[in-house]
């Protein structure tokens, strides 16, 4: 089936619609025990990926918990899931602070952090956006795209879902996505 992703969707600031397996095609990361990962390694199980930083006071702790929420209403089918976090503060988020700080959520959570060139291709193809914003201590804060991609087994876009909706939509999204996983697996 050919999907569009359109950006308001996103809330990304683009202005023509994106074929949606366009969407995560290019990047490679370290995830917290070392190994890169990028699309090819993700290819074969469906996958949930959250753009965020451990210093957030909100929205990435938020997000965190309930998606740990939602893999355990799934109960033995969040097993086919890959949950990643991945930072847009790598000079702040080192591999052992952010592993530190997933360990807080469901330990299925994958973390991932690259160079600023890495994090900035990652975001990119992934449409999403961030930028650091001065705090007045002399200190910063982060901006950054606020919603949970949902991929399906072979890499593409399926969805989304956003930190502010309920959790029955959340779950709902996430069931979708399984069985969309179901039918690809079994036509």
């Amino acid at each position: 089936m050919f999907r569009l992703l359109f950006a308001a969707t996103l809330a990304a600031p683009l202005a023509l619609p994106v074929v949606a397996d366009e969407i995560g095609a290019d990047f490679s990361l370290t995830s917290t025990d070392g190994r890169r990962i990028g699309p090819e390694q993700l290819r074969g199980k469906p996958y949930l990926l959250f753009f965020g930083f451990t210093h957030c006071p909100e929205v990435c702790p938020v997000t965190l918990s309930e998606l740990s929420m939602r893999l355990e209403e799934l109960g033995p089918d969040s097993d086919r899931l890959v949950p990643i976090f991945v930072t847009v503060d790598p000079a702040r988020d080192t591999p052992e602070f952010l592993r530190e700080y997933l360990g807080f959520f469901d330990t299925r959570i994958i973390g991932l952090a690259g160079t600023e060139a890495e994090t900035q291709t990652a975001a990119r193809s992934f449409r999403a956006t961030y930028r650091k914003v001065p705090l007045k201590d002399g200190g910063y804060t982060m901006d950054h795209t606020a919603v949970t991609y949902l991929m399906d087994a072979q890499g593409r876009f399926f969805d989304r879902i956003d930190y502010r909706d309920d959790p029955a939509t959340q779950l709902r999204a996430l069931k979708r996505l399984l069985n969309d996983d179901l039918q690809a697996a079994y036509p």
